[in-house]
């Protein structure tokens, strides 16, 4: 049964040890706006999509919380639908929480854009501001850019002729990447702002290695006028030589040393995974996907290193939990797990040897990567009715409605649909749908979404609701016409929010500003 978490004992809740998680179910721009400090963020139509590796152990304490409770009660129990045992509403959500004067913080991510900062400014890490790279690039200076950010991220927009070299790869593969430069070549390490090229300059600061970090990135590069490359290929990491993997071990001793990494040999691993059925223990690999695809240990998820330290607030979503990082050795992982533990997170542990030592212990490692499918999805499909494309073309229902983002809905919608995000099907449907004997039909973009928002339909008394199989991709693909933008959209959409070089100039110098305040508090102690 649900039960209601006052503020106050919230507060206690964060104060103390017990693992607990507090999960926002608003939208992305309710979010980013304003948050409880160590809050995660799963929008509620999402949730049965992310909860099963957010939340893995369903006997944790579970608080949901949006503005005024109502969102955060029907999440509830829809995880407790799922099978969640220890479910609480925060009593009047944040509003009630502002009221009281606790705090709120604004953005995405916090806690490593925090960290960023302090690294900044503790650790005194050198930087390079646009202008002046540009001009070390115009006068031909030897120079390799290294873009700290995901591979899909790099190659929607980069500084023209940087290479991809994902944070978690840095110091692991970055001898490899040097030991055949000119001595007076620089390094230069960025991101779409400050954090993961701040961290991944620091990292290389630690390991003795010179280099220097883009002031405020490729948002920082278009603010001074210059132009981003599109589609850069240059993805194609560097094999790792047994010179520089004995250079990422030795850094990776130095890091265990000097921030309390440890490790687990085999017998220690399995101990810890056989308490998954009484507490929360994550497993996480943090190689490159393709390594992970090959073979990975059963029961660990892929989540690569940099991205670990970049949201790591999605990843620890439990506080208090216990959390397990493997690599194929141990130097990726110890060097994932040193952040962990510089975050003040306790309970990091390493894998020692990782996927090589489970496989010389005479263990199967498991392949490929595991769809992503919603909880729940089979027993909302056996709810409703199925339609294809060209059905649901001919049909003619009185309202059909779409439940993904509102990005997804302007890019292509059933012409005649209106949006309504999954979050607030409840309590918008009746605008569109007055009547429970109107045919209803539901669309998504792939198919997951509009199953689980027709079957809620269905248990609020919608008697005739269908759901278009394979969402706007199998719309797509039949050849049938497609409406695009906002259409019938009458407030501005808060489910989205817009990040690197696609916002517009004011609100990167907003948020650059904002990332460079969280230091300040650094600089006066």
């Amino acid at each position: 049964m649900v039960t209601k978490t006052s503020a106050e004992s919230l507060k206690s809740l964060f104060a103390g040890t017990a693992p607990f998680a507090l999960i926002d179910v608003r939208e992305a721009g309710e979010y980013n706006s304003t948050h409880i400090p160590g809050s995660s963020f799963i929008p509620r139509r999402r949730l049965e999509l992310q909860i099963p590796t957010a939340v893995p152990f369903k006997g944790a304490l579970v608080v949901v919380c949006d503005d005024d409770g109502r969102r955060a009660q029907a999440a509830a129990a829809t995880l407790e639908d799922l099978g969640y045992t220890n479910v609480s509403v925060l009593d009047g959500g944040i509003n009630i929480w502002t009221t009281l004067d606790l705090p709120t913080e604004w953005g995405t991510n916090v806690p490593s854009k925090d960290y960023g900062e302090k690294m900044e400014v503790v650790h005194h890490v050198p930087e390079i501001d646009a202008p002046e790279l540009q001009k070390r690039i115009d006068r031909g200076d030897k120079l390799v850019i290294l873009d700290t950010r995901t591979p899909e991220e790099y190659q929607r927009f980069a500084i023209p002729g940087g290479r991809s070299m994902p944070g978690g790869e840095l110091a692991y593969r970055i001898t490899d990447v040097i030991k055949d430069l000119e001595p007076d070549t620089t390094v230069v390490i960025n991101c779409a702002g400050r954090t993961r090229s701040i961290v991944g300059t620091r990292v290389l600061q630690r390991m003795g290695v010179d280099a220097i970090g883009l002031k405020n990135g490729t948002s920082g590069w278009v603010l001074a006028g210059f132009q981003v490359e599109r589609g850069a290929d240059r993805v194609e990491l560097p094999e790792v030589s047994a010179e520089g993997r004995a250079a990422a071990e030795r850094y990776a001793e130095k890091l265990a040393s000097e921030d309390g990494v440890r490790y687990l040999d085999i017998p220690g691993l399995k101990a810890a995974m056989d308490k998954r059925s009484q507490e929360t223990v994550y497993l996480v690999d943090i190689r490159t996907k393709e390594e992970y695809q090959k073979g990975h240990i059963p029961g660990f998820q892929w989540f690569p290193g940099g991205q670990c330290v970049q949201r790591s607030d999605d990843v620890a979503v439990v506080k208090n939990a216990t959390i397990i990082f493997a690599c194929d050795g141990k130097a990726r992982a110890t060097h994932t797990a040193a952040w962990y533990r510089q975050f003040g997170i306790k309970e990091v542990f390493v894998v020692d040897g990782g996927t090589t030592a489970w496989s010389e212990s005479g263990e199967e490692l498991e392949s490929g990567l595991k769809a992503e499918t919603p909880e729940g999805l089979a027993q909302a499909k056996a709810k409703v009715n199925t339609i294809s494309a060209q059905e649901l073309n001919t049909a003619r229902p009185a309202a059909v409605f779409f439940v993904d983002s509102s990005q997804e809905f302007a890019q292509g919608h059933v012409p005649g649909s209106d949006w309504i995000s999954r979050g607030w099907l409840e309590f918008q449907v009746e605008s569109f749908a007055p009547s429970k004997d109107d045919s209803v039909a539901v669309t998504c973009a792939d198919g997951q979404m509009a199953p689980l928002a027709g079957a809620t339909l269905r248990d609020m008394g919608y008697q005739d609701v269908s759901v278009l199989e394979g969402g706007i991709a199998a719309w797509t693909k039949a050849g049938l016409p497609l409406e695009k933008g906002l259409t019938g959209v009458m407030t501005p959409p808060n489910d989205v929010v817009i990040l690197g070089v696609d916002r517009s100039p004011a609100e990167m110098m907003n948020y650059l500003r904002w990332e460079t305040a969280l230091g300040e508090k650094y600089a006066a102690d």
